[in-house]
């Protein structure tokens, strides 16, 4: 009966862990898998021409030539749609029609003065050009469309007059013919409204593709220089073009609902309805998508804050800060297992001691920061003639006492793991104790002391809050020196998260940093399990 018991104990516990494997690999898998798959797309999309005219502007790749041919095949499906734009905003922002109309009443003057046309000529001209000019400006005045024709046929009953030929002042009836055609499908009176909606839709276009050629270069940042450099951002882009965003209330004490209403719609009957079909059906021809593998994402460094670029500088500083902190912890370690194995009597100070480490162990890493910022940076590094300021050296002794209790724990277990008789037959052999902890108890220990090796440096890569305080800046150049801050994955993760709205309108980066680190990682472990193996190999030849 206790045998059968016994059985089933057994297998129930064998289930019970076989499904415990299947939960964690299940979680792992859920967290891991979309995260990959977001991070993915930092590396592999569908990149636009602007995305290749900005790697050749920011960081010198790709041939210019090329680049430059593809800029001139899109500019004239663009300059169509300029154009529609400009034919519609013509008659809603009469400011720059204003001022042309009286340069053109202006240069004719100068006209006729040039052509030494005879005085009473001269009052006659120059008075049918102050008429023009006045009913022009009549007609812009008008709130509505029915009261500004009236103006604009005025203006156009001259058009054949035969002192106006070949003068600047032509140039009035082709502002005449212009704004009629808008005075006729442009409802006026809802000038203001269509004004609103259009600096939203010039926004749009100005996210879509760039700044207009010929404008001054925006000095906002490589932000304000380029158009959608993704085709993902390209459909967001084209969102916010063709559709009106408006959040509408549903009653006193509800929440406001997000209506969308399609632009086309809005601007029925106008000139600018012709545009969204038009953009629509040609957004890939004016911006030339194509699958993209941008390997360099891992080497390039970044751009207005991560939105353009790699990361390169954070991926040096992650590896720097970690190596060097395992590199001051583990011999620090191994030393201090050693003595609480080898030489250290079982006394109450000695267990104190061990309960010390334990506790360290669990100590919130904030804390860890805060010593590292109150000892290193500002007490013991300026004694050295360093500054005090965050610093790699800094950053990195403080990791290194971080996991200083890790090491200290699977080095210890690691050298209690070496059987007895190892020992006993070197020293009986004429081994000095520390010949024999060198010699015999080390490289047979050295496996389990590789697995705390993997453990702290999984933890000191991915600690933020230490490094917080001592070595990360969000931004700045790559160190060149030891006692320089340096940029990391960790901190760089947190500071696109919570920083500014970079993550929001570049996710792909925020997630191809937090994959870049996770690899990092796993490269580190990989290397180390892997040697590792070699040792335990090594041993059992």
């Amino acid at each position: 009966m206790k045998y059968a018991l016994r059985q089933t104990a057994d297998k129930l516990f064998t289930v019970g862990a076989l499904l415990a494997v299947v939960l964690i690999v299940a979680a792992l898998a859920g967290i891991l898998l979309p995260m990959i798959w977001r991070g993915s797309s930092a590396v592999v999309f569908r990149g636009t021409v602007e995305f290749r005219r900005m790697q050749m502007e920011q960081f010198g790749h790709g041939d210019s030539a090329a680049v430059n041919a593809e800029l001139a095949q899109v500019a004239p499906i663009r300059q169509k749609a300029y154009e529609i734009l400009d034919r519609f905003s013509a008659g809603l922002d009469t400011t720059e029609l204003v001022s042309r109309i009286r340069q053109i009443h202006r240069q004719f003057g100068a006209q006729l003065t040039n052509r030494e046309v005879p005085p009473d000529q001269y009052e006659t001209a120059r008075d049918l050009s102050r008429m023009l000019r006045d009913e022009l400006l009549a007609a812009l005045d008008a709130p509505d469309g029915a009261l500004a024709l009236p103006h604009l046929d005025a203006v156009l009953a001259h058009d054949q007059d035969a002192a106006l030929k070949d003068t600047a002042a032509g140039a009035y009836f082709d502002i005449a013919r212009e704004y009629r055609r808008i005075a006729t499908s442009v409802d006026l009176p809802r000038r203001e409204e269509y004004a609103q909606s259009l600096a939203k839709i010039s926004e749009a276009m100005k996210g879509l593709l760039g700044p207009r050629p010929g404008q001054p270069v925006p000095e906002g940042g490589a932000m304000q220089r380029y158009g959608a450099t993704r085709w993902d951002q390209a459909q967001q882009q084209l969102d916010q073009l063709l559709w009106d965003e408006q959040w509408v209330s549903q009653g006193p004490g509800r929440p406001l609902k997000k209506v969308l209403t399609p632009r086309a719609q809005q601007f029925a009957g106008t000139p600018l309805a012709e545009l969204f079909p038009y953009v629509q059906q040609n957004a890939a021809a004016m911006l030339g998508p194509r699958w993209t593998f941008y390997g360099r994402f891992f080497t390039d460094d970044n751009v207005s804050s991560h939105y353009f670029g790699g990361v390169g500088p954070e991926t040096l500083g992650t590896l720097l800060v970690t190596v060097l902190a395992v590199v001051v912890a583990l011999p620090l370690g191994v030393v201090a297992a050693a003595y609480l194995v080898e030489c250290a009597p079982d006394t109450h100070s000695t267990r104190a001691l061990r309960t010390c480490i334990n506790t360290l162990a669990g100590v919130p890493s904030i804390v860890f920061g805060l010593f590292g910022q109150a000892f290193f940076m500002l007490y013991l590094l300026p004694k050295f003639g360093l500054r005090r300021d965050s610093s790699i050296i800094a950053g990195s002794l403080t990791l290194a006492v971080l996991v200083l209790p890790v090491v200290i724990r699977a080095s210890e277990e690691a050298i209690r793991t070496v059987p007895r008789a190892f020992r006993e037959a070197a020293l009986a052999l004429g081994a000095g104790r520390l010949h024999c902890f060198l010699t015999v108890t080390l490289p047979a220990a050295l496996p389990g002391i590789l697995t705390g090796l993997i453990l702290s440096m999984s933890r000191a890569a991915g600690e933020t809050a230490p490094i917080l305080f001592t070595v990360a800046v969000a931004s700045g150049p790559v160190p060149r020196s030891l006692a320089q801050p340096t940029r990391t994955l960790s901190y760089g993760c947190y500071d696109m998260a919570v920083g500014d709205r970079i993550a929001m309108l570049a996710p792909h980066n925020l997630f191809g940093m937090v994959v870049t680190l996770v690899a990092i990682v796993l490269l580190l472990n990989a290397a180390a399990i892997a040697l590792r193996g070699r040792v335990a190999r090594r041993l059992r030849g």
